[in-house]
């Protein structure tokens, strides 16, 4: 029905007659010439309609916006003077010979043109917001990435399997979403949190470089850059050690990022313990742009007589500062704003000293009221570690480790945007590494998997999975980007002794190891190789590089922070017959004590 998209006219196709077909983006009237812009997923071309063909020009006096349009016309080079370097066809215009509306269409709810969309009218009426030139783009992109991943791991020898939709429910970190098995009643699927432990069987059933661009579904509370469904970017290979794992994926995170956005990223990807990055940033996925960093003063201010310092610093704690150089400008409000934002991360307050002569220890060259409740020595310490100079601020942070670190990790970030305490540097990649295996739950009284109980411990750690499991480090590693996780992975236990090992400091006992994972330990026992691998963020990386505050804003139907679809307007209800093949009853909540009883 077309011989081109309308944004891939140029003045190379002047005087050749040409067939469009698109959407009616707006229509101009010009005192007896009527203009029509017409829009496809490409781009804009100006149509022009003289009166000279009636039929036409009445045709053309007829359309609105959004009309469904076929046009024939003539390229020609736009008068001098009227080029619009915007467009890609912005030299020609097509004059129109035959103009037929392939569909009318209602008003739309928002002009494709409006920059200030609430997104709950976005997403309810997706189907026209999916025509705004920016959400084309960012689709666009989001394909042109995905393909540049397939490229390069089709080219590496990788092969795509699929792996499937309805699984077992096993514990990964969130909560699954349950499907009902209408044949055996009372039992359930549960959607892939990852394809994680099918990618193993695959490794172990010889297919020893797999990959696969899959959704995976997580039941958790939504954020910015975190959907109920989402799309990584899965990977696993067989007879690769973590070094060459993450050289491979860096090559390929560069090649992706080369083909799509023309961008060349550094080379080498930096690397950084997991303990430097909590130290020196407070988070695990660090953005380097930002030139703040976190000092620890925990030690310094053990025997201070201010407990909100020395209570944490003797307790197991942390006590740690972010200087700001030339802080000490900051007014009180923005202080005051600074502090209400880290109780967001648990903190009870943020002290500060103003530096306004650094030579003088006391509360005429450090201007705070906490100086005064610390020796001389504490503040000859913090000077001197943070490196302070006159006219600098510093913050502190005292409290649970985790506590500090999320406040002043979140507080570094935000006031480097917003003050400028950047490198000037656009990418800023980091491969994090050496990852603790375990954590302690204090409430359970357990350790836990700090990534998933499949990740390998590092050569010589296996002795700690018994002794001392907070000492044992994991195979594991992250890849950062300007502060946002956009893969993570590790070299997984192919032993079927060492994974029971871990399962045991994990407190997961002999029956509810079968229950849950028996497929796997059988599997082992067959000659599992050495295996490892990644997944990438796809959401996440096309986010980035479309520079979208959202990754709703790169995925087609995405749902809202409350994890609804406002265009089909699901979850919804199901009728009464579906849940009986189901053999599921809901319960009504009580909404009285009394009621309760009588339910």
């Amino acid at each position: 029905m077309r011989t081109h998209y309308c944004g891939q006219l140029d003045a190379g196709l002047t005087d050749q007659i040409v067939t469009l077909c698109g959407w009616a983006h707006r229509r101009r009237d010009h005192g007896g010439v009527i203009f029509i812009d017409l829009r496809d997923r490409e781009g804009l071309a100006q149509v022009v309609c003289d009166p000279d063909r009636a039929d036409m020009f009445a045709t053309a006096e007829s359309v609105r916006g959004e009309f469904v349009l076929r046009v024939t016309g003539k390229v020609r080079r736009r008068p001098a003077g009227t080029e619009n370097a915007n467009l890609a066809s912005g030299e020609i215009e097509v004059l129109c010979h035959e103009l037929e509306v392939l569909n009318p269409a209602i008003t739309p709810p928002f002009q494709l043109d409006d920059e200030n969309l609430s997104e709950n009218v976005r997403l309810t009426h997706r189907v026209v917001d999916l025509r705004r030139p920016q959400m084309v783009k960012n689709l666009t992109l989001r394909y042109k990435v995905a393909r540049a991943f397939r490229r390069f791991l089709d080219d590496a020898g990788f092969i795509d399997v699929e792996t499937p939709m309805l699984t077992k429910s096993t514990p990964e970190g969130a909560r699954d979403y349950l499907v009902p098995s209408r044949v055996h009643p009372g039992q359930f699927f549960a959607l892939p949190q990852s394809p994680q432990l099918f990618k193993q069987l695959l490794m172990v059933a010889g297919y020893d470089r797999y990959y696969q661009i899959t959704k995976c579904f997580r039941d958790e509370d939504l954020r910015a850059d975190r959907q109920p469904e989402f799309t990584q970017v899965d990977i696993e290979t067989s007879f690769m050690d973590e070094a060459s794992i993450t050289a491979l994926m860096e090559e390929m995170i560069r090649t992706v990022f080369k083909d799509a956005l023309d961008v060349d990223l550094p080379r080498p990807f930096p690397r950084m313990a997991y303990a430097e990055a909590m130290r020196r940033f407070g988070s695990d996925k660090p953005d380097l742009r930002v030139t703040l960093e976190l000092t620890d003063v925990t030690d310094a201010v053990a025997d201070v007589a201010f407990k909100v310092f020395s209570g944490p610093a003797t307790s197991g704690g942390r006590v740690a500062t972010l200087r700001i150089p030339g802080g000490a400008s900051l007014s009180r409000g923005e202080i005051d704003g600074y502090t209400e934002f880290v109780k967001i991360y648990g903190a009870k307050g943020l002290a500060y000293i103003k530096v306004n002569d650094v030579t003088q220890l006391n509360e005429t060259g450090l201007q705070s009221p906490i100086v005064k409740n610390l020796h001389e020595q504490a503040l000859k310490t913090i000077m001197e570690r943070t490196g302070a100079q006159n006219g600098d601020l510093i913050f502190f942070g005292a409290d649970q480790t985790k506590v500090v670190n999320d406040a002043l990790g979140a507080l570094r970030i935000k006031i480097g945007h917003e003050k400028n305490y950047l490198n000037g540097k656009a990418w800023e990649p980091l491969w994090v590494v050496d990852f603790p295996m375990f954590e302690y739950d204090g409430e359970d009284k357990r350790w836990t998997a700090c990534h998933h109980p499949f990740t390998s411990p590092k050569d010589g750690h296996e002795e700690f999975l018994q002794t001392d499991p907070g000492k044992c480090l994991a195979k594991a590693y992250d890849l950062a980007l300007n502060g946002w996780e956009i893969g993570g992975g590790s070299v997984r236990i192919h032993k079927a002794e060492v994974q029971a090992k871990v399962f045991e400091a994990l407190g997961i006992h002999e029956e509810e190891q079968r229950l849950k994972f028996g497929f796997l330990l059988d599997a082992l026992r067959y000659g599992a190789p050495p295996h490892g691998g990644l997944a990438f963020g796809l959401d996440r990386i096309v986010t980035m590089m479309t520079g979208a505050e959202s990754i709703r804003d790169v995925i087609a139907f995405p749902k809202t922070q409350r994890a609804q679809c406002l265009l089909t307007d699901a979850p919804s209800g199901v009728d009464e017959k579906q849940l009986r093949e189901l053999h599921i009853r809901l319960r009504q909540k009580a909404e009285t004590p009394v009621e309760a009883g009588k339910a």
